[in-house]
């Protein structure tokens, strides 16, 4: 079975998921926000078939979210270090670690994020930059952008709809 491509869509979330959607590509990169950088420390951690390994670390650097580095010559061995695009990833890692933390995880959190100064546990939400205001269901919606093409024109009209109705 072909898989499909989301390259072509216009929706930003259809195209970040093309870069990302497959599970190992988000471990990799989580394991890069780690600090893992070679590909038998990526390996190990993920206990990944090599060739499945290096599809997905070469398909991360195609896509611009990691680099290679050489670290030897002789034979010729690569590191992996994220690239701004992919440190910019970190707040979507971050929502999915809190998100499963509340959803998936009845024995408890594994993983928590801390405030590095105080050690505190933080509990990470998605704000709005210019006014610092919490993003929430109510009070933001989705709305068309100077791009959007009649698909998500009428995704958009059918959204707004709906909420009416409420």
């Amino acid at each position: 079975m072909q898989r499909k491509s989301f390259g072509n869509m216009q929706c930003p979330i259809a195209r970040s998921l093309e870069r990302v959607g497959e599970w190992w590509s988000i471990l990799i990169l989580r394991d890069a926000f780690y600090g893992l950088s070679r590909f038998d420390e990526f390996q190990k951690s993920l206990d990944i078939a090599p060739n499945m390994l290096t599809r997905r670390l070469n398909a991360l650097v195609e896509e611009g979210l990691l680099e290679r580095h050489l670290y030897c010559e002789k034979p010729p061995r690569s590191e992996y270090r994220l690239t701004q695009r992919g440190r910019d990833f970190r707040p979507v890692l971050l929502a999915l670690l809190a998100w499963g933390n509340k959803h998936f995880a009845p024995e408890g959190p594994s993983v928590v994020l801390l405030d590095a100064s105080t050690g505190k546990n933080v509990d990470p939400v998605l704000v709005d930059a210019a006014s610092g205001k919490p993003i929430s269901e109510k009070e933001h919606v989705m709305g068309a952008g100077p791009a959007a093409a009649e698909p998500i024109l009428q995704r958009i009209a059918r959204s707004s709809e709906m909420r009416r109705a409420r």
